[in-house]
């Protein structure tokens, strides 16, 4: 078993709810992740897990989506159709909020704590209810969260075991412009981390130092599929594309995890009065020796997904998300590809079927 087990979580709105079923079956394995990254949705559902002890995660979390059912609760069985266009016109009370100002006149200079079509008090509300931030911030299980500046365009990662993490910087990596604002951090304004990296695997293979690590990495967005042959199925493949995991990040990664390997396996060669000058331990300092598994997570294609997909917070789309992330996470956990022989100049491991 590697040294740690990690949980990174993809954003995507209501898809999201493919993750609580993912850590539902990890729970059930008792596999808890050491540490947890997020960006979006995914940094919702991670602080809920890393901000409890592991004995009410689980509970919290299916609160949490209780919670982004309320139109489907007041009208059951009402159309999807229906719900998406009240989530559009009221938005979900646990969640946010509609900023009429902005409504009304898009170029009204509100400020850029303001300038969005929703406001996140609601969610600020609902995180700090269902997260124990002293308990997050206390080691158990580090977490980290993506935001972008919407100053700079930079991307940060705020990590628990660096600094301490309040409810804001959740809500900054869930603030997709321009539905919601930018939240104020340390003075400067910061965005959802999806619209720069969806999918930050890199946090934890540029980690220092780094350990072998067993990566699960949950993506809700999945471009496989069929050609679009609509407007409506463009705008799908649009979002999906946009938003899915880049698999040229993740074989760049893999290709310089290579070259650790390759350092470290060439220092080992050189003599011995060599190996310990100053100068080639400087150079041999960029090589390691870790094992990274990587265990992709793709929540599938459901019937009668559309472009608008990520914001149906309807019950029966809520459970069908649960239901196959726990399914697809069951069936990763019994085959345990991470167990399997590597290449040993191989730093990372990619294991997708199953």
């Amino acid at each position: 078993m590697a040294s740690q087990v990690v949980l990174v979580l993809q954003g995507g709105g209501a898809l999201g709810a493919y993750q609580l079923g993912v850590y539902q079956a990890m729970s059930e394995a008792g596999m808890e992740p050491d540490w947890v990254i997020g960006t979006s949705i995914g940094a919702l559902n991670g602080a809920i897990i890393a901000g409890n002890p592991p004995g009410r995660r689980l509970e919290r979390l299916r609160q949490f989506w209780a919670l982004m059912e309320h139109h489907s609760a007041l009208y059951p069985g009402m159309p999807r159709a229906f719900d998406n266009v009240l989530t559009v016109t009221q938005g979900i009370p646990a969640f946010f909020s509609l900023n009429p100002a902005t409504w009304w006149n898009p170029n009204a200079k509100v400020g850029v704590e303001n300038a969005s079509f929703y406001r996140t008090g609601p969610l600020t509300k609902t995180l700090s209810m269902l997260v124990d931030f002293d308990y997050l911030n206390g080691g158990a299980t580090r977490f980290t969260v993506g935001a972008v500046s919407a100053r700079s365009g930079h991307m940060r990662y705020f990590d628990s075991k660096k600094e301490a993490l309040r409810v804001e910087h959740v809500v900054a990596s869930g603030s997709i412009p321009p539905a919601f604002p930018a939240v104020m951090i340390d003075g400067e304004p910061y965005w959802d981390g999806g619209i720069y990296s969806n999918t930050p695997i890199e946090a934890v293979l540029d980690d220092e130092p780094r350990r072998d690590s067993l990566i699960f990495s949950v993506q809700v967005w999945n471009p496989d599929g069929k050609d679009p042959e609509s407007v409506l199925d463009v705008l799908e493949k649009h979002k999906e594309i946009q938003y899915a995991s880049r698999a040229g990040n993740i074989e760049q990664q893999r290709r310089l995890h290579r070259l650790r390997h390759v350092i470290r396996d060439l220092t080992r060669h050189l003599p011995e009065g060599e190996r310990n000058s100053p100068e080639v331990r400087e150079l041999a300092s960029w090589g390691c020796g870790t094992e990274m598994h990587v265990v992709l997570l793709k929540a599938p294609r459901l019937d009668a997904e559309d472009h608008t997909k990520d914001i149906d917070f309807t019950a029966a789309g809520i459970r069908r998300r649960v239901r196959a992330g726990h399914e697809d996470t069951l069936r990763a956990l019994a085959a345990k590809p991470w167990e399997r022989d590597t290449d040993s100049i191989e730093g990372v491991s990619i294991h997708e079927h199953f």
